[in-house]
C-alpha cells in the first residue's frame, strides 16, 4: 500500500478539549520551531538505552540528515489564518478522510477553517454555502464514502461575473487559502481563479463591494490541490484519492462473478469506469487473471476478434470452465471506434455459442466505505495540504500533493494538468504509445506485465540461449498476496524460457522432495486466492539443516531460489549466505520477497499481505465503533497481531480514527494510561460517546489488553464502560486486496529479472552458477520511491534480531499525527519533498 514519508513528534503540551467537541483555541501562538529542534520549543532527549529503537514519548530524536527538508508545525502556530476547503467534480471514496484531516490540522494550528459546500457553486453562491467548520463537524466521517460537503458542476464560475462573486464571498469571510479536492478540470479552475485574483480584487474595490483595506490584507490567493478521482487519470501522482477503493469494489465483483461463471461455464464481460483512462480495467485484469482487457490507451490490433475467440476456445479445451473479459467504458479500437460490452458479448455468443453475460458496475465503483489505503492517503495528503498553504508566499506557485512510491511530493499544479491534457491529445491523435508513456512508468509497466502474464502459451520473448532452473518457496506465516507472487514468478520465468519449480511446505518440503515443475496453466487463477497454495512453514533454514538444504539444492540443480515470506525468509537467506563458503550450493541468487502481515522485514517499507490485513482490521473497527455508539459511552480495546512490530496497530488506528494505539516501539507507563483515561472521560462530555483503543499484541509484557480494559472499567465507573476484542488469526485471512495483488505481481516479475541477470553473469561453461557476492543474497522491497534490492549482509546491521524487525521504521514518524487528529497534543514535522511531474511519473 503506498504511504506518506513524514516525521511527527509526540510530546506533551497544554491540555486540549476531548475529541469531537467544539474547540475554543487559545490565543497564544507557539512560534515556528527551529530546524535544529533546540531551545524551549522542544525537549531533546536521547533514546532509551535499553532499546535499539528511537523510542520516545515527549522527546525528539535527531538523526543524521534530520535537518534537511523539514517543516515544523506546532499548535496555534497560525492563529491569523483562514482557509476554505471544497470538493469538486466526481466524488471519490477518501475525500472525507482528507476533509477531516484538513479541518482538524487547520484548527490545531489555530486557523479558521471553512466548508465551501457544493464545490464551485457554493463558492459563487456564498451565504450559507460557506460555513465555519468545528472539530466535531468531521467526527465519524472516516468510513463514509463520497463527500459530506457536496460536489456540483458550476456554469457560473466559468464566467467572470461568477468568479467576481466568488472572490467577494471569500474576502467577506477572510479566506485567502484554499484546498481544492477534485480532478484536472477542478484544479485548472482553481489555478485560473488564482491568476485572476489581483484583477478581481481591483474590480471589487472599484465597485466598492470590497474595501481597499481588505483587498490589501488578502491580496494573495494560495491554492493547494488534492486529486480525487477513482480513474487514477491524473499525471504527477502514482495514486489519486478514491482509486484504491474503486479497485476494491471491482475486485469484489470479479471474485463473486468468478464463482457463478465457473458453476455454469459462462463467459462474463465486465464493464468498469474509465472513459479516458484504463487504469481500473488494467489493474483489475492484472489482479484477477482475466482472459482479456480492453483499455483506451492500448486498442487491440485489427483482427482482434479472431484472436479473442481463438484464445477463449483454447482455454475451454484446456479445461477452464469460465472466462472473464474486462472492458473500460472508454475502450476503442485503433481507428477510434468504440468497443462496447454488448458488442463483445454478441461476438462471443455468435461465434463460440458460449453462454455470455454482461455486468456493468457503474456508480457502484464510487460507493461504499473508503479502503484503508484511501483513508490513510486522504488523511496524510490533507495534512500536507495544510502545511503547504501555511508555507505559501506571494511568489509560490500552486502545487498538488502527490505520492510517488512511498514518498509524498509537492508537484507544480499546472505541470500535472498540462501533462494530463497531453494524454488526451495523444489519444485523440491516435498516438497510443505516446499516451502510454505519458501515463507514467507504472502504468506502462502494468500493461507490459499483464500482456506477458496473460498469454495462453508462453513464447520465449528473449534471445537467451540458456535455460535456467528457478525455484520458488513460501517460508513463514500465511499472507494474502503470496499466490499472486508465485503466479507472476512462474509465468514470467516461463516467458523468459526457463524451467520453473515450486517447493511445497517450506524448507521441510524441500528436504522431503516436495518439488514440482509448474507449467503455465498450473497457476491459473492464483492471484485472487488468499493464504498460500504452496503451503508455508515457519521453520528456518538452520532448523532443518543447512547441509541437507545444500544437498537438495545441488540435487535439483536449482540456479536460483526465490523465497516469499516474512522475517523467517529474510533470516534463512542470511543463514545460507553466511554458510556459502561451507556449502557452495548456496552460491546462487537468493532473493527474499517480503510477505507478512506484520510488515517487519528489513529492507522494505511494505510487505505483501499487510494491506489486506490492515483492511480486515479497519472493517472490524468500523463495526465495533457502531456497537460502541449503540451502547453509548463504551470504550473498546482491540488487540492486533504483528509480534513486536506496531505497524498494524498504528496504521489501523489512524485509518479508523482511534484515540490511541499502544505499541512496543513507543514505551508507555501507567501515567500515560491514566492520561488516556482522562482524555476519554472528557471525550464522553461531547456528543460522540464512544472510544477506540488499539494495542499491539506485544506492546508491553505487563500492561496487557485485559489489564488496560480493567483499568478503563475501574477508572471510568459512572462515565463509561470498557470491552476488549482480540482479533487473532482472522487478520491473516480474506481475499488479497488490489494493492497486495498488484504489489506481489510486480515484485515477482522484478525478482525473476534480477535473478536471471545474476545467473547470466555468474554461469560457468559447464552450467554451474557461482554467485558469491553480497548482491546475490538480497531482500526486494519498496523503499521510498523505488523497488530496490538490498543485501542481507547490510541489513543485518539494521535489524533488531531479538525482536525480529528493522531498527528504523518509517511509519513511526506518523505516530503523533494519530494523536493530533484525536485531539491529543503533539508537534508535527514533515519531510515532504518537492519534485517535477516528470520525476514522479518515472518512479517505479
Amino acid at each position: 500500500m503506498a504511504q506518506i514519508g513524514t516525521e511527527v513528534v509526540d510530546r506533551p503540551l497544554p491540555e486540549q478539549p476531548a475529541d469531537d467537541t467544539e474547540v475554543h483555541e487559545e490565543n497564544d501562538t507557539i512560534g515556528e520551531l527551529p530546524t535544529d529542534l533546540s531551545g524551549t520549543n522542544a525537549d531533546v532527549t536521547s533514546s532509551s538505552a535499553s532499546s535499539p529503537f528511537n523510542k520516545f514519548r515527549g522527546s525528539i530524536c535527531c538523526t543524521e540528515g534530520f535537518e534537511k527538508n523539514l517543516h515544523v508545525l506546532a499548535k496555534n502556530q497560525y492563529t491569523d489564518r483562514a482557509m476554505g476547503i471544497f470538493t469538486s467534480g466526481g466524488d471519490a471514496q477518501g475525500m472525507n478522510p482528507a476533509v477531516r484531516a484538513i479541518v482538524r490540522m487547520g484548527i490545531y494550528l489555530g486557523c479558521k477553517v471553512y466548508f465551501i459546500h457544493e464545490g464551485y457553486q457554493g463558492l459563487v453562491d456564498g451565504g450559507n454555502s460557506i460555513r465555519q467548520a468545528t472539530w466535531a463537524s468531521v467526527s465519524g466521517i472516516l468510513d463514509d464514502g463520497g463527500t459530506i460537503i457536496g460536489s456540483a458542476r458550476c456554469k457560473d464560475f466559468r464566467e467572470k461575473p461568477g468568479r467576481l462573486r466568488a472572490a467577494k464571498n471569500l474576502i467577506d469571510h477572510g479566506i485567502n487559502n484554499i484546498v481544492c479536492i477534485g480532478g484536472d478540470g477542478s484544479l485548472t479552475g482553481a489555478n485560473l481563479f488564482r491568476k485572476e485574483w489581483d484583477s478581481l480584487l481591483k474590480e471589487l474595490v472599484e465597485t466598492k463591494e470590497v474595501t481597499q483595506e481588505n483587498a490589501d490584507k488578502y491580496k494573495n490567493l494560495n491554492i493547494v490541490g488534492l486529486v480525487g478521482s477513482i480513474d487514477n487519470d491524473f499525471c504527477g501522482t502514482d495514486m489519486t484519492i478514491g482509486a484504491d477503493s474503486a479497485l476494491h469494489r471491482v475486485m469484489e465483483a470479479i471474485d463473486c462473478i468468478t464463482t457463478t461463471a465457473s458453476s455454469h461455464q459462462r463467459c462474463f464481460v465486465m464493464e468498469v469506469m474509465g472513459r479516458h483512462c484504463g487504469y481500473l480495467a488494467l489493474v483489475t485484469a492484472l489482479g484477477s487473471d482475466a482472459d482479456w482487457v480492453f483499455i483506451p490507451e492500448s486498442p487491440p490490433e485489427p483482427g482482434w476478434e479472431d484472436q479473442l475467440c481463438n484464445k477463449l476456445k483454447s482455454t475451454r479445451e484446456m479445461g477452464q470452465r469460465l472466462n472473464i473479459i474486462i472492458l473500460a467504458e472508454g475502450a476503442i479500437d485503433t481507428e477510434g471506434r468504440p468497443i462496447t460490452s454488448d458488442g463483445v458479448k454478441e461476438l462471443i455468443s455468435t461465434r463460440l455459442k458460449y453462454d455470455t453475460r454482461v455486468t456493468i458496475l457503474g456508480h457502484v465503483q464510487r460507493g461504499g466505505c473508503p479502503s484503508a489505503f484511501d483513508r490513510l492517503l486522504g488523511t496524510r495528503m490533507g495534512t500536507e495540504a495544510v502545511l503547504a498553504l501555511m508555507e505559501a508566499t506571494a511568489t509560490s506557485q500552486p502545487v498538488v500533493i502527490a505520492i510517488s512510491g512511498n514518498q509524498t511530493v509537492r508537484v507544480p499544479l499546472m505541470q500535472c494538468v498540462e501533462k494530463t491534457l497531453a494524454v488526451a491529445q495523444a489519444m485523440h491523435a491516435k498516438k497510443f504509445k505516446e499516451a502510454q508513456e505519458l501515463r507514467g512508468r507504472s502504468f506502462k509497466g502494468n500493461l507490459e506485465t499483464y500482456i506477458r502474464l496473460s498469454k495462453l502459451r508462453p513464447k520465449v520473448v528473449s534471445n537467451k540461449q540458456c535455460s535456467f532452473n528457478l525455484a520458488v518457496i513460501n517460508v513463514g506465516s500465511p499472507a494474502c498476496g503470496v499466490n499472486a507472487a508465485v503466479r507472476s514468478i512462474i509465468r514470467y520465468g516461463l516467458c523468459e524460457g526457463h524451467k520453473m519449480y515450486a517447493i511445497f511446505d517450506g524448507f521441510e518440503g524441500l528436504i522431503n522432495n516436495q518439488v514440482k515443475s509448474l507449467d503455465w496453466v498450473a497457476v491459473n487463477g492464483w492471484s485472487s486466492v488468499g493464504g498460500s497454495l504452496l503451503g508455508c512453514q515457519k521453520t528456518l533454514a538452520s532448523k532443518v539443516g543447512l547441509a541437507k538444504l545444500a544437498e537438495k539444492i545441488r540435487e535439483h540443480n536449482f540456479h536460483a531460489l526465490l523465497i516469499i515470506g516474512g522475517y523467517e525468509a529474510y533470516l534463512s537467506i542470511l543463514q545460507m549466505y553466511e554458510a556459502r563458503n561451507q556449502y557452495p550450493a548456496f552460491q546462487i541468487p537468493l532473493i527474499c520477497i517480503p510477505a507478512t502481515i506484520a510488515n517487519n522485514v528489513p529492507g522494505t517499507e511494505f510487505c505483501i499481505g499487510a494491506d489486506t490485513a490492515l483492511n480486515e482490521i479497519v472493517k472490524i473497527c468500523d463495526k465495533i465503533k457502531q456497537s460502541a455508539q449503540g451502547s453509548k459511552r463504551r470504550i473498546f480495546v482491540i488487540e492486533t497481531m504483528g509480534g513486536y512490530c506496531g505497524y498494524l496497530a498504528t496504521m489501523a488506528a489512524l485509518a479508523s480514527g482511534a484515540d490511541q494505539a499502544y505499541i512496543y516501539e513507543e514505551p508507555f507507563t501507567i501515567k500515560d494510561l491514566i492520561d488516556d483515561v482522562d482524555h476519554l472521560r472528557k471525550k464522553m462530555e461531547g456528543h460522540l460517546k464512544r472510544g477506540l483503543l488499539l494495542r499491539n499484541e506485544r506492546a508491553n509484557e505487563h500492561y496487557s489488553t485485559d489489564f488496560i480494559t480493567k483499568l478503563l472499567q475501574e477508572e471510568g465507573k459512572g462515565v463509561f464502560s470498557a470491552r476488549s476484542n482480540v482479533l487473532g488469526h482472522m487478520q491473516q485471512g480474506g481475499l488479497p486486496s488490489p494493492f497486495d495483488r498488484a504489489f506481489a505481481t510486480k515484485l515477482g516479475c522484478k525478482a525473476v529479472t534480477y535473478a536471471v541477470s545474476l545467473i547470466e553473469k555468474a554461469a560457468t561453461q559447464d552450467g554451474k552458477v557461482i554467485c558469491n557476492t553480497a548482491e546475490s543474497a538480497v531482500v526486494l522491497g519498496l523503499i521510498k520511491r523505488q523497488n530496490e534490492f538490498t543485501s542481507v549482509e547490510s541489513l543485518k546491521l539494521k535489524t533488531d534480531t531479538e525482536h525480529r524487525m528493522p531498527l528504523e521504521q518509517w511509519w513511526l514518524k506518523l505516530r503523533p499525527l494519530l494523536r493530533i487528529l484525536a485531539k491529543h497534543e503533539s508537534v508535527y514535522i514533515s519531510d515532504l519533498m518537492e519534485a517535477g511531474v516528470e520525476e514522479v511519473d518515472q518512479s517505479q
